[in-house]
């Protein structure tokens, strides 16, 4: 029994002398479970919303105030007349356009009822009904407290919906940009981060020691056949999304193959920049599932809104370019907007993939340590 315990005692030091074993007991969990804590969540949170008021009276201040004092909006843009409502639903600021039709107040009272438009950005369509279905439960609150005062009579204020890009708020629009995003990552990431750790592992790397290839071109050979790859695999998923699931191509077709370029080239240099620390295949497996494919599927905007997230993690996740990449290929593709709409998403794009490219060269080592 001594014995054993002994045992027991020595396989304790071990793990603990192991700091990468403690990462994977103690802080993968704990990290986990406030990720998931905080981000999985139905309930909406600081939504930004536009207001276009035509008629500018008391009525519609009081249902104005109402919306944007509940805690769940915040009033992003006063719109002066309908064109607007496209173009800043294009640029993604807002979720919604709340519409005030000229003389609501005056039709309120003199008819009983009037109508308020409420016009949301379908191609999110968890967002979309999340922010629609708020703001007519504050409509209906509101209805409440006017057939509460003295003297007002049946009056109603009544709200009709209606979707801008998916007006009848498929699921394919939501979650076929984000599975294009996740498999690019699994496929350039996921394969390129295990290419050098597997020269390394199988004893090849000797080989390429010995030739007279520089680091660069020892690079950019391991990812050129991916990358081709990747196009191809990017463009059958495409091809796939609009016979299968109708999800047509909007905007340029030549800017969105761009994009997917750009993305591809990203996510391979990361792979390559992952390989190029990883001593062994399973770490370099390990490194990009944690911390590539997790915050893809959390903090990318692609199930979970970004505005529901508390403000720390919506500042994390700006530091991974999946949810660049998502707000890009909805715009092209579900909005059919232009690199006019999209250029400063394009420029983190490049930003990423120039840093990781700089690292994966500076990391990669022409001799074995």
């Amino acid at each position: 029994m001594k014995r054993f315990l002994g045992f027991v005692k020595k396989e304790f030091l071990h793990i603990f002398r192991d700091f990468r074993t403690l990462i994977i007991i103690f802080l993968i969990p704990a990290a986990e479970i406030l990720l998931f804590g905080f981000i999985v969540t139905t309930d909406l949170r600081n939504a930004n919303i536009g207001i276009l008021d035509l008629s500018h009276d008391e009525i519609t201040r009081q249902l104005s105030d109402k919306i944007c004092s509940s805690g769940f909006f915040i009033k992003s843009e006063d719109l002066l007349n309908y064109s607007e409502i496209d173009r800043e639903l294009r640029k993604n600021k807002i979720k919604a356009v709340v519409i005030f039709e000229n003389g609501f107040g005056r039709k309120l009272i003199s008819e009983g009822k009037a109508v308020m438009n409420i016009i949301a950005d379908g191609s999110e369509p968890n967002m979309a009904s999340l922010v629609t279905n708020y703001i007519t439960a504050i409509t209906a609150d509101f209805n409440s407290g006017l057939i509460q005062k003295p003297g007002s009579g049946n009056i109603l204020v009544r709200s009709e919906v209606r979707m801008f890009y998916n007006p009848s708020l498929k699921g394919h629009f939501m979650f076929v940009p984000g599975v294009i995003t996740i498999i690019m990552t699994l496929v350039c990431a996921l394969m390129t981060s295990i290419t050098i750790t597997r020269e390394k592992e199988y004893g090849t790397m000797e080989v390429l020691l010995v030739s007279p290839l520089k680091p660069v071109q020892i690079i950019v050979g391991k990812v050129i056949p991916y990358f081709i790859l990747s196009i191809a695999d990017a463009i059958l998923i495409l091809i796939l999304s609009w016979f299968v699931f109708g999800l047509p191509v909007k905007g340029s077709i030549i800017l969105l193959l761009a994009e997917l370029m750009l993305y591809i080239l990203m996510s391979l240099s990361v792979g390559i920049m992952i390989s190029t620390v990883s001593k062994t295949m399973q770490q370099a497996i390990f490194i990009t599932l944690v911390g590539l494919l997790l915050p893809t599927i959390l903090l990318s905007g692609f199930i979970f809104p970004l505005e529901n997230m508390p403000l720390g993690y919506e500042w994390f996740s700006m530091l991974f370019p999946p949810r660049y990449f998502i707000t890009v290929i909805k715009n092209i593709m579900i909005k059919g907007t232009g690199l006019l709409y999209v250029w400063k998403e394009t420029l983190i794009l490049i930003f990423f993939t120039a840093v990781s490219i700089w690292f994966s060269i500076r990391n990669f080592r022409i001799r074995l340590n």
